[in-house]
């Protein structure tokens, strides 16, 4: 099996700047102000949404009991913040079709 090379930062912002016929200066601009935006608007609202992407989602986590695995002693799991990306249909159903029925 041949292995697949991941696109890098760089090679995405080249062809960012290709495609909007911008240089990759100005490219790599618009990707960080994008994702400011986005936690900005995550942290103020709770929620950001990424146009053809999804959603970033600020969530409350309950305090809740756990296990740990290694003893199997019960914990306590302290409450918490977390982030969540919801993927939009679109973006999901175009990387992994549903199966027909």
């Amino acid at each position: 099996m041949a292995e697949v090379k991941k696109l890098t930062q760089t090679q995405l912002f080249k062809e960012l700047a290709a495609a909007c016929g911008i240089s990759n200066k100005q490219a790599k601009a618009v990707v960080e102000k994008f994702v400011e935006i986005a936690i900005r608007e995550t942290k103020k609202v709770g929620v950001s949404v990424l146009p053809g992407i999804g959603r970033l989602k600020k969530i409350d986590r309950k305090a809740r009991l756990g296990r740990n695995p290694a003893t199997g002693a019960t914990i306590k799991i302290p409450a918490k913040k977390v982030v969540k990306l919801t993927l939009s249909k679109a973006l999901k159903e175009s990387i992994v079709p549903p199966k027909k029925k």
